[in-house]
């Protein structure tokens, strides 16, 4: 049985009491759309990224990334949120890998694709709670900053060693 507790604009909350090897139990679970995110390379093949804020951890970079609209196929949403938070459209991408952040309490699925190809077509297209600017860097530089930890950001980390370890760049 569930029961809805809480239903905001990015995600819900809700109790789902249910049996698991005959035992009941009780689990609070986010319920969220899921996210599309996109690895994508300048023509100098600098990885681009955002820096944005995200309370309580001000300013981060990541890999520009959002929540997919209510029936959107995660593709899409890759190439919509590129657009808009860097300016940038992809005339390609390949589907690099899904994940789940938090299995244990969240729905949330992020689908993490790369892009090479980039055509610059317009200025950032933030929306009005976002404040982001663009960071260009070095695959290497970046791979490092995360093995230092200071990349905190689980799907920049995901994509980025997944696409490091396909290119058989950290080994």
């Amino acid at each position: 049985m569930k029961k809805k507790i809480f239903q905001g604009k990015v995600l819900g909350l809700s109790l789902y009491d249910l049996k698991i090897e005959g035992r009941k139990v009780r689990r609070e679970i986010i319920e969220h759309r899921g996210a599309a995110a996109m690895l994508a390379f300048d023509e100098e093949n600098k990885v681009i990224l955002v820096k944005q804020h995200r309370y309580p951890h001000g300013y981060i970079l990541e890999i520009p990334a959002g929540t997919l609209e209510k029936g959107e196929k995660p593709e899409k949403c890759a190439y919509r949120e590129l657009i808009e938070e860097t300016g940038y459209k992809a005339k390609k991408m390949v589907h690099l890998l899904s994940y789940y952040p938090s299995v244990g309490y969240n729905s949330e699925v992020i689908h993490c694709f790369v892009a090479k190809d980039l055509k610059k077509v317009g200025d950032l297209e933030p929306d009005n709670d976002e404040f982001i600017s663009v960071v260009k860097m070095d695959l290497k530089k970046l791979i490092t900053m995360i093995k230092k930890g200071k990349i905190i950001d689980s799907k920049t980390i995901c994509a980025v060693l997944t696409y490091a370890a396909k290119k058989k760049l950290l080994f």
